[in-house]
């Protein structure tokens, strides 16, 4: 079974004319690590919104096909229920912070849903271990830095054992160096566990090497879904106004020169390996 199904799907919001997702057809399996990426304005943040019930439960709009969640109608289960199994993290962690510190942030989403205290105590071990945040556990979330609001963001989420983490530009206020930590840590994070992450990020060179799959979105629509290799050789890739990975466009050139008939590379190592062999 699929952890989330569009079939069909098209939505607009309300007082809009045209539709923010046209004809949706996807699939989003267990186990995989997953970019979604398309240019600005195609829709990425809406397809997001309906893989854990906001779209169109939060916001309002009209809507028709299904989107499933673990073989529900994700418009008949209430989003507290599916936040169980989809956990999304906001491109502004700080605006889904609300707890005092950052131990009570990451018991927060557990104490509303009823977790027995063992069981609470127990998750915020292991969450706090696997996102590396035991230093600020006593602080307030406006006292830390962006990107350990991002860890605890995450930590809050991964405390209620989703099977899918949802992530919207999660290095968009970041500076390199964070941003890098991030994306390590999601790595880490989805080999540990084994939960689906998707991931919208402009930041190519950083999420490309590490992903299993891509989805590409233009002008509303999934225009492919493939493993990340067949996307990155396609046309469709190509042609899309999207920041490429550097790599990625050294390698174009030189195939449109006829100085390199290859796949292209998805990293600097598999680059420079290439690059001995010739």
């Amino acid at each position: 079974m699929s952890l989330v199904k569009f079939k069909n799907f098209y939505f607009r919001y309300k007082g809009n004319e045209e539709y923010a997702l046209n004809n949706i057809n996807l699939n989003i399996e267990k186990n995989k690590f997953i970019l979604l990426a398309g240019e600005t304005g195609s829709g990425k943040t809406t397809l997001l919104r309906c893989m854990n019930g906001l779209i169109p439960q939060f916001y309002s709009g009209h809507y028709r096909g299904k989107v499933e969640i673990k073989g529900n109608d994700s418009t008949q289960v209430n989003i507290a229920d599916l936040s169980t199994i989809v956990g999304i993290v906001f491109q502004n962690p700080e605006n889904q912070l609300v707890s005092m510190n950052v131990e009570h942030e990451i018991a927060f989403g557990m104490e509303n849903l009823g977790f027995p205290r063992d069981k609470i105590r127990k998750k915020i071990e292991e969450v706090v271990q696997l996102t590396g945040i035991e230093s600020i556990m006593d602080k307030a979330p406006f006292e830390i830095s962006g990107g350990e609001q991002q860890r605890v963001a995450i930590a809050s989420i991964l405390a209620l054992e989703p099977e899918l983490l949802i992530l919207d530009e999660p290095t968009a206020n970041l500076d390199p160096l964070f941003a890098q930590n991030i994306i390590n840590l999601l790595s880490s994070i989805q080999k540990k566990t084994n939960i689906t992450i998707i991931i919208s990020e402009h930041r190519m060179d950083l999420v490309v090497p590490i992903v299993d799959e891509i989805i590409l979105m233009e002008k509303s629509r999934v225009v492919a879904q493939d493993k990340r290799d067949n996307i990155v050789n396609s046309d469709i890739f190509n042609k899309l106004h999207i920041n490429k990975p550097i790599i990625y466009s050294i390698f174009k050139k030189l195939q449109t020169r006829n100085y390199y008939q290859g796949d292209i590379p998805i990293s600097i190592p598999e680059a420079l390996k290439i690059l001995k062999n010739k």
